[in-house]
């Protein structure tokens, strides 16, 4: 089976209460309309907001109730991000949950935003798992898909979809939307870069095919995008190329060139040590 049917969920959600109740029930709705969906992707950090005050470990109670909604609907389910608590280390975090309501894969975000997502340790997994008898997935969050390596590394892994929750509020959106669509055809995948809105986000969530295509460009309001995949235009693309164009994958497998700059312990030169501390920019 190559058809599998992904629906993405640019919803309002609040940073002064728990949106819990409201995503599940949004789910219920959905599920009712539309009850070809396979998987539901919902926004970064939509149950609580951005509030750190909200961490839960693994398998606390928001994510036994993400668990218990996926069983009752039989779908795969990716419920954005939450904040994780690790001891004394706060991670934040993406489920990854099948349709029997277990955790198959949990990824800690790799780049928190820094300067501004401060007290967030990131993570240093990257994440892949199956669905069986369809294909291959991969999860980023957010600030990930602005560094090249997350998403080609997971394309080497043999991601065909990448699925990437954001929350997003300012003005580089448009640039992130340039981002999808390139990370999309640099690795031959689809790419669905999902935003919340109101207190989560300024929308404008984007899902890119294998060839950079936009299939859907949201706008600024609530907009549910329940959208059928064809894996088997992936796997057709990494075999003849980008419009029958570009191979880009087989390319990078078969290049003379070993990147040395970007292996660890290569990354303390001079230049980049130049560029001075990560902080947030202030008055001159």
């Amino acid at each position: 089976m190559s058809f599998f049917t992904i629906a993405a969920m640019q919803l309002p959600i609040s940073g002064q209460q728990p949106n819990l109740s409201a995503l599940q029930q949004e789910t219920d709705n959905l599920m009712r309309r539309f009850p070809a969906v396979r998987m539901v992707l919902f926004s970064e950090l939509c149950t609580y907001g951005a509030g750190k005050a909200h961490a839960q470990p693994a398998g606390g109670v928001a994510e036994q109730a993400y668990c218990e909604l996926a069983r009752r609907h039989n779908i795969w389910l990716v419920p954005g991000s939450l904040y994780e608590q690790d001891g004394e280390r706060l991670y934040n975090s993406a489920p990854v949950i099948n349709p029997q309501g277990e955790v198959v894969a949990r990824y800690r975000k790799m780049f928190p935003f820094q300067p501004y997502e401060t007290g967030i340790e990131p993570g240093d997994d990257f994440c892949v798992f199956d669905v069986p008898e369809v294909g291959r997935f991969g999860v980023s969050i957010c600030y990930d898909k602005w560094f090249p390596e997350t998403t080609r590394t997971l394309a080497l892994m043999g991601a065909e979809v990448i699925l990437h929750p954001t929350m997003t509020d300012t003005m580089d959106r448009g640039v992130e939307l340039a981002i999808a669509r390139t990370n999309a055809a640099v690795n031959q995948c689809y790419f669905f870069d999902i935003n919340g809105i109101g207190d989560g986000g300024n929308g404008h969530s984007i899902i890119v095919g294998p060839a950079g295509d936009v299939i859907h460009q949201a706008g600024i309001g609530r907009e549910v995008m329940p959208v059928e995949v064809d894996l088997g235009r992936v796997r057709r693309e990494r075999e003849r190329g980008l419009m029958q164009l570009g191979q880009p994958l087989k390319s990078f497998r078969d290049r003379g060139v070993d990147f040395a700059t970007a292996q660890a312990g290569a990354l303390a030169v001079d230049y980049l040590g130049s560029l001075g501390p990560l902080d947030k920019p202030g008055r001159d």
